[in-house]
């Protein structure tokens, strides 16, 4: 019996997606977790109903992952795919109890946020105001200009329809995970630079019956499609080369970046929190870590006694 098949595992995956609303992303996530559990299940031992999985399956399975090198964090990410299944299931009446409660999360490393430096920023973007104009330049500048700007994920970004941009406000409406909206302000050179990248994309490209059906995507590609995921990581991570020596360069290192330039400069971690999308405050205290470094720095050159 295919896992997929199983009601339980049905249901559940019908709630993330016509309830919870989650994204395309997240759902294939908690999809391949669960079809990867109970196919381990069903092969050491056999078919087993919700009431007869306990810890112990479970902590098997866990093994198992260890065994093959799998890293912590993702191990830790397939626990918070059990956890939410058999919460759903506890909700709606199908077990009593969750085998989650006996389940302990591996500890994970704590790792800073990887970031461009100030100085490296301000030369990229320079660099990239001076480039050659055409239509894969044109998306370098304004990808990392909005991901620097506003600290929003790549997901965020490629799906940004030009209605929630708000020119008279300087802002910008996101729609974020879980379907959550927040507002962020960006700059008047923001919107200028938003401003003349729609208008020079009205007189590129012709709106087809398709554009008007899925709304104007503001960022499209150099044949005036919208923007996909690969595009924009590649293209990022290009620009990001000449910047300097990041062992990591993608569109998160930006959203990193946009925090921690935040923080160093003195901004309310609630207010950071806001402009990042996080539902809580313990996602954001990661950025807290690299102003205490840079204090730490400005310490050691400054005080005598250092």
């Amino acid at each position: 019996m295919s896992a997929l098949t199983r009601p339980d595992i049905r249901s559940f995956l019908d709630y993330l997606k016509f309830e919870k609303r989650y994204s395309a992303h997240t759902f294939i996530s908690y999809e391949t977790d669960l079809i990867a559990f109970f196919d381990f299940l069903y092969v050491q031992f056999g078919e087993l109903s919700l009431k007869e999985i306990t810890h112990s399956f479970i902590r098997s399975w866990l093994a198992d992952l260890k065994e093959k090198g799998i890293s912590s964090k993702s191990i830790n990410r397939k626990i918070s795919s059990l956890r939410s299944f058999f919460k759903y299931h506890l909700k709606t009446g199908v077990i009593e109890t969750t085998p989650m409660t006996k389940v302990i999360s591996p500890k994970v490393g704590k790792r800073l946020p990887v970031f461009v430096k100030e100085e490296e920023t301000k030369k990229l973007i320079e660099t990239l105001n001076q480039a050659t104009e055409n239509w894969k330049t044109l998306n370098a500048k304004m990808l990392i200009t909005l991901f620097y700007t506003t600290g929003m994920r790549l997901s965020e970004l490629i799906n940004l329809k030009e209605k929630q941009f708000d020119a008279a406000r300087s802002q910008i409406k996101v729609l974020g995970k879980g379907n959550k909206e927040r507002i962020i302000p960006v700059g008047k050179e923001v919107v200028k630079h938003m401003e003349e990248y729609m208008q020079l994309k009205k007189k590129e490209f012709v709106p087809n019956e398709e554009d008007g059906k899925q709304g104007n995507f503001l960022l499209v590609t150099e044949k005036g499609k919208k923007l996909y995921p690969k595009y924009a990581y590649l293209l990022v991570k290009q620009w990001l080369g000449q910047a300097g020596t990041l062992d990591k360069k993608s569109p998160h290192v930006l959203r990193h970046t946009f925090a921690t330039h935040l923080m160093n400069s003195g901004a309310d971690l609630n207010a950071v929190k806001e402009l990042l999308g996080h539902s809580s405050l313990a996602s954001t205290q990661v950025y807290t870590h690299n102003s205490i470094e840079k204090l730490r720095n400005v310490y050691k050159k400054a005080h005598p006694k250092a």
